[in-house]
């Protein structure tokens, strides 16, 4: 019978092993002897916020991408996306995530940091920074940054919210989930929601926005998402300070209150993430062809 240019018995193939390796730092990927595709998770680095009024920094990009070519016995570069760092001068913009990236020469994979929580306009980036500071000292209404910058698709990421004229709040950063809230009446927006994968076998929500800080003395700051390893906002109503991003979930720093205590100390964001999933296959006695794999990972037989 012929099938994919192999004539012979064809036989199904049969999976050897099913095996998952994650990064959280630097390193190489190195495939198995008879492993040719494979499916990655890439998680960019989650961005910093700034010092007294600082919008929710956004988070790094996610993209989960399928059926990657790749050769047996083969090693490949992992960069993981450094924490966009905290800024600790006043009303300024908190530093970018850094980029992730899984070196496969036949689809390299690159998932960007996520932008800087800022004073003024947010940042752009896997999502964006959400915009800080408004009705205070900083005039006018401020934009959140840009998600999914450089454009990916399906997209990696979304825009961070916006702060609003004579309110003084900051908006919230973008996550990969959704948008990121903009501010309200003085309070911080929340932070926007990532996405959820199950490549490692336990389903974990990353790349989510940090909560925008509060504005005058009586406004709250945006809470926490609620999964994706965003921080929450300073708030002055409540006396919380902000919280850093979560290590390796790309999740966004929360935004300072605009206060000139604790309340309004800038923070980092969480580092990036690498999963890389692999099936090495073995035939069985007969002769299996290149198309038996495919339809394999095609009808579902390997999931995440």
């Amino acid at each position: 019978m012929a099938n994919g240019g192999i004539i012979g018995p064809v036989q199904d193939p049969v999976i050897q092993a099913e095996l998952v390796t994650t990064f959280t730092g630097n390193g190489t990927f190195t495939t198995g002897a008879s492993t040719t595709v494979v499916r990655a998770l890439v998680i960019g680095g989650g961005g910093g916020t700034s010092a007294n009024g600082s919008g929710g920094g956004g988070a790094g990009g996610f993209r989960c991408i399928s059926c990657i070519s790749v050769s047996g016995s083969t090693g490949y570069p992992i960069t993981i996306g450094a924490a966009g760092a905290a800024n600790p001068s006043p009303q300024t913009s908190g530093g970018a995530g850094g980029n992730s990236i899984a070196g496969f020469p036949s689809n390299p994979i690159t998932s960007a940091g996520g932008g800087g929580g800022n004073w003024g306009a947010g940042s752009a980036g896997g999502s964006g920074g959400g915009a800080g500071g408004c009705g205070f000292e900083s005039p006018g209404s401020n934009a959140g940054g840009a998600g999914n910058t450089p454009p990916t698709s399906p997209s990696q990421g979304n825009s961070g919210g916006s702060s609003q004229r004579n309110q003084g709040g900051q908006g919230a950063g973008g996550g990969a989930g959704q948008n990121g809230a903009s501010s309200v009446s003085g309070n911080g927006g929340k932070g926007a929601v990532g996405s959820a994968s199950n490549i490692t076998g336990s389903c974990v929500t990353y790349s989510g926005g940090g909560g925008g800080g509060s504005g005058g003395p009586a406004n709250e700051g945006g809470d926490a998402p609620n999964g994706g390893g965003g921080g929450r906002g300073g708030s002055n109503a409540e006396g919380l300070c902000a919280t850093n991003g979560t290590a390796n979930t790309g999740g966004g720093a929360g935004g300072s209150a605009h206060n000139p205590t604790t309340r309004g100390t800038a923070k980092s964001g969480g580092s990036g993430f690498v999963v890389i999933k692999e099936a090495e296959v073995k035939s069985a006695p007969g002769v299996w062809s290149m198309n038996s794999v495919y339809e394999y990972v095609k009808d579902g037989n390997w999931t995440n």
